[in-house]
């Protein structure tokens, strides 16, 4: 039997589960793994990031849009704690991601040598941590056991992020162990008695409401999502930054449940006789900070199905509690035989219309019309588009006026992050126009574009194209707003100098133009789209728009009443 290094051997292993590339910055700690990449380079690339923080993003991007484990390699200390803001969003999004840790060399361990941390004690496995499960391998033969049990453990249940620790002595040695099987997600299916029951709690409502979202969605799953809400006319909602779980131009189209929520779905769901929610932890921000639906137990009948059993009943109280991967339950779900009428046909078509008035916009000051901009990228941007932002006032713009085709189209097509982390947008871009190859639009805001905008370089050296929209409007506008609201007048700390993002696109190989006239944008779009590089297109926005729907000014006068 052929030996190999074990630094060769975990990259084998990576191969054999089906990873094409691996997102990092690389360390002295793991340089066995980098000669692994260096020998497989024809079936992997190690795509080099300039700082771990947008590596770990690219991995969670990655995860997200192929429903296996993005993979992020770093170096111990500042390396892994980098990564950690990666790999909380993978937590709180429920994305399959592996980060793997160089680490001091065994005979060195527990003397606070360079850089040495305790992950387990950082990532800590636990529901209110970081990572699914900490482990660390001492035994290089041991390697495709420890890489099989960390795709395993990202993908079953709820998805979300391992972490693996690599001594830097162990990756040094020869070992004989080969890799083993691709592993895939197991799946499980709904009790049949609780379908039963789920339809007869169905047959006795009057105004049924669907949220859908969280992970582990596919476009198989999402196509029986689909025909089980034709089959019983329920209107349906997309969780906050699961947008494309379900088709916006479909007629059962309710709208985003989430940040700047339509007032009217608000309302609607506030009077819904019974929530059906299936992926979603039902979190602060679907939830309204659980003013939609009360904690612990709503006024609404409340059916729950999710992946896993330690989040089911854990923060509401399900009147109907199915444990359930989306796959099985989107299958399961879609056979209940419906009635031939419901009697909430008129409740959704109503739904669909408010979510259809939330398209006009609102007048707001200045010489640019954003609600316009976004019209014309969806006019412009071809259906199976990636869109992706940070966090920030910014985001609303794509998130109320661009309808996301989505999922049962056969392809995913929103990469936000729940966590809510500023910096996202940027390199979950560059990831999915890496891994796809399709036309990748990141909306950002001036303060989140410098949070990661140092990876404009990756993806000029990579290849990658995207287009970026940079709000700009001298300010972090989210944090803005809650002072007006709460301390009308007293701007702390919220005040950006801002650099020329022009001249510092084109510094990375980036082309770049600015507007300051909604009418400028549509032919410097156009030219974008046309453009073999990337593009970023710095939009000076009226610091008075602060939201889709109104003024600093007013907020703080409201707030001064």
């Amino acid at each position: 039997m052929s030996k190999q290094a074990a630094g060769h051997l975990l990259v084998e292993c990576l191969v054999a589960q089906g990873v094409t590339h691996a997102f990092g910055v690389p360390g002295e700690s793991y340089l066995g793994v980098l000669d692994g990449f260096y020998a497989y380079r024809d079936n992997i690339q190690f795509i080099i990031n300039r700082q771990e923080g947008g590596a770990a993003f690219m991995a969670e991007a990655a995860g997200k849009l192929t429903g296996r484990p993005g993979i992020c390699f770093v170096t111990r200390g500042p390396g892994a704690t980098n990564a950690s803001i990666g790999v909380h969003a993978a937590f709180q999004d429920s994305t399959p991601m592996i980060l793997f840790v160089g680490d001091v060399c065994s005979d060195f361990r527990d003397r606070e040598a360079f850089q040495e941390m305790d992950y387990n004690s950082f990532f800590g496995p636990n529901t209110k941590g970081m990572a699914k499960r900490v482990e660390r391998i001492d035994d290089p033969e041991r390697i495709p056991e420890y890489i099989v049990r960390a795709f395993a453990t990202a993908m079953n249940g709820r998805p979300g992020p391992v972490v693996l620790v690599l001594p830097e002595d162990m990756l040094t040695q020869i070992v004989s162990a080969r890799p083993t099987a691709r592993v895939e997600p197991v799946q499980a299916w709904s009790d049949p008695s609780a379908l039963r029951q789920m339809g007869e709690m169905l047959m006795q409502a009057k105004k049924p409401f669907v949220i859908a979202g969280g992970g582990g969605w596919t476009p198989q799953s999402a196509q029986a999502l689909q025909r089980f809400a034709e089959n019983w006319k329920l209107p349906v909602g997309n969780a906050f930054r699961f947008q494309d779980t379900f088709d916006n131009h479909h007629p059962l189209y309710a709208g985003d449940v989430g940040i700047g929520l339509n007032p009217k779905l608000a309302q609607r769901i506030k009077e819904s006789d019974l929530i059906i929610t299936i992926g979603p932890r039902l979190g602060e921000m679907t939830t309204g900070g659980y003013t939609l639906m009360e904690a612990p137990r709503s006024q609404q009948k409340l059916i729950h199905i999710h992946s896993s059993a330690e989040e089911l009943n854990r923060v509401y109280q399900a009147d109907l509690a199915i444990l359930s991967t989306m796959n099985a339950a989107a299958r399961s779900i879609e056979v209940l035989s419906a009635p031939v009428s419901v009697p909430w046909e008129l409740w959704s078509a109503q739904a669909h219309t408010d979510y259809l008035g939330n398209q006009v916009p609102q007048l707001l000051p200045g010489d640019i019309d954003m609600a316009a901009i976004i019209q014309t990228i969806n006019r412009l941007l071809p259906d199976d588009a990636v869109l992706t932002n940070g966090a920030g006032n910014f985001a609303s713009w794509v998130h109320r006026f661009h309808p996301h085709h989505g999922l049962a189209k056969g392809f995913k097509t929103q990469l936000a992050p729940t966590v809510g982390s500023m910096g996202y947008g940027v390199p979950a871009g560059i990831a999915a126009n890496i891994l796809t190859g399709r036309t990748v639009f990141t909306i950002a805001g001036d303060g989140d574009f410098l949070m990661n905008g140092q990876e404009l370089a990756t993806a000029v050296q990579f290849g990658a194209k995207t287009i970026i929209v940079l709000l700009n409007n001298g300010m972090y506008g989210t944090i803005r707003m809650h002072q007006e609201k709460y301390y009308p007048k007293h701007v702390s700390g919220s005040d950006l100098k801002n650099p020329d993002f022009v001249a510092l696109a084109k510094a990375y190989g980036y082309a770049g133009s600015r507007i300051t006239k909604t009418q400028e944008f549509e032919n410097i779009f156009k030219e974008a789209l046309n453009r073999s590089e990337g593009t970023l297109i710095e939009v000076m926005l009226n610091p008075e728009v602060i939201t889709t729907r109104g003024t600093l000014s007013a907020i703080r006068e409201l707030a001064e009443k």
